[in-house]
């Protein structure tokens, strides 16, 4: 089911009423609800997977009960590898293994000695990335003994299946979201109202912003031989709006969907194209993810810790992990070792934690030298963004060779100024509320009423004026 649809519109309604009128004094009967409720959220799409997120919620729920009980330090590995192996090897199987089976068809005529395998046709299940490390967050953390396993069943279904941010995250910590599942909630109008305000600016980047972006990049790369290095340019640009107004609105929505029934979700992007350095672009983009990869892989490993040569290991192992994790094509390889090859250079001399506070935190306006450092960062990230976005290795190269020539000084053959207006009105609104958790948390609050609900009816006009139908997330492939 996407949030951007008629089906959704009917369904929350629908599930907030019979949680907050109907079962809202029996909290079990509320957990319930709202395992019923992801379960059908998420088999409007393919029931049929459904028996994937069940069956790893009962491997971890048991591995958890079972960790809490062993105290031999071999039988605990032993219960942490099967949640491992489990988790990894259902994504594994469907995100990866034609990927693996092609390349090693591949590798051996290479070297002389064909071979012949047949692929398998595997629908890859929507969101399975993202619940397979909520649930394996659950068993390590339990492993580590940084949480208490839990015995309410039907809280953990919860936690695993949680509606709003089943499919594309934030990925929650269990220490975070499954606590939230104990407890009574109540009923908050202005953190309802908050949350309705954060799902209206996470529709408006996704079907104003994002989707109308989608359309002149669809164009551009799909036809890439037959434009000048300043479309091609253009489109690269408007890619990497595209995938922030995608990716960081279906996380506006998610967050303040959860906010609607009373639960508390992390912030998953912090303004990333306002960074300085790359550092701190991965501190901003889908941090949640970022944060995973750091206290469960890259400082397992050693971090930054040790000699030169390990660090540098250690870097290229969670980007390119990282890389990989977003879909099983080479381009996303490519992606994440360019992004450690940004990365390495700050962290070798110690300036990786420069910029922890927000761009111009007190001021209006960036410094000249901020400014540029936010141009110089975007630039490398829209030139990354390119290996992303393209449909193989050849591809890529062939895009970023058609940008460097002299056509790069031309005035572009597309010219967008519908949605180019839009982008400037929508990056003035992302930069005065860089401090906030989303543009427009406060924006307008200490107006009248009538002006507020003005600006409010405004950016639902405009998401009915330049909405695309319904337009599937970017995220929903990974």
């Amino acid at each position: 089911m996407l949030f951007n649809s008629i089906d959704f519109a009917i369904f929350l309604p629908l599930v907030f009423v019979l949680y907050w009128f109907v079962t809202n004094k029996h909290l079990k009967l509320q957990n319930l609800l709202i395992v019923v409720a992801s379960y059908v959220f998420y088999g409007w799409w393919d029931w049929r997977f459904l028996s994937l997120i069940v069956f790893s919620t009962l491997v971890d729920y048991t591995v958890g009960l079972y960790l809490g009980k062993e105290t031999s330090k071999n039988k605990r590995k032993a219960l942490l590898w099967t949640s491992i192996i489990v988790n990894l090897g259902f994504l594994g199987f469907f995100k990866y293994y034609n990927f693996f089976l092609d390349n090693f068809v591949t590798a051996f005529s290479f070297f002389g000695y064909p071979i012949s395998a047949r692929s398998l046709n595997i629908i890859l299940p929507v969101g399975i990335s993202f619940y397979t490390f909520q649930t394996l967050s659950y068993s390590i953390d339990v492993y580590r003994k940084k949480l208490e396993p839990t015995k309410d069943l039907m809280a953990f279904a919860a936690f695993v299946s949680f509606f709003p941010q089943l499919v594309a995250g934030p990925i929650e910590r269990a220490t975070n979201l499954l606590p939230q599942f104990y407890k009574k909630r109540s009923f908050k109008y202005h953190q309802a109202v908050d949350g309705l305000r954060q799902i209206l600016w996470g529709l408006f980047k996704k079907m104003v912003i994002a989707d109308n972006c989608a359309i002149l990049v669809n164009t551009v790369f799909d036809n890439h031989q037959d434009y000048s290095g300043s479309t091609l340019l253009l489109g690269a640009v408007f890619f990497a709006f595209q995938i922030y107004g995608d990716f960081s609105g279906y996380s506006d929505i998610a967050i303040g969907t959860a906010r609607l029934f009373g639960f508390k979700l992390m912030q998953n992007f912090a303004f990333p194209y306002f960074s300085r350095d790359i550092a701190e672009f991965w501190r901003r983009w889908h941090i949640s993810l970022s944060t995973w990869f750091r206290d469960y892989l890259y400082i397992p490993l050693g971090g930054s810790r040790g000699s030169k040569s390990k660090v540098i290991r250690n870097v290229f192992i969670i980007f390119i992990v990282s890389g990989f994790w977003h879909g099983a094509n080479w381009t996303f390889i490519v992606w994440g070792a360019l992004n450690a090859l940004y990365f390495l250079p700050l962290l070798l001399a110690n300036k990786n934690r420069h910029h922890l506070e927000v761009v111009a935190h007190n001021k209006k306006w960036p410094s000249l030298k901020a400014l540029l450092n936010i141009l110089l960062t975007f630039g490398l990230t829209t030139l990354a963004w390119i290996f992303f976005r393209a449909e193989n290795i050849n591809h890529a190269f062939q895009y970023l060779k058609g940008i460097f020539n002299k056509s790069l000084f031309s005035i572009p053959e597309i010219r967008p100024t519908n949605i180019l207006v839009l982008l400037i009105v929508f990056i003035a609104m992302e930069w005065l509320g860089r401090r906030n958790q989303y543009a427009i948390e406060t924006f307008g609050l200490q107006w009248k009423r009538p002006l507020r609900l003005a600006f409010y009816y405004t950016i639902i006009i405009l998401i009915f004026l330049f909405s695309r139908n319904e337009k599937t997330f970017i995220y929903f492939q990974f």
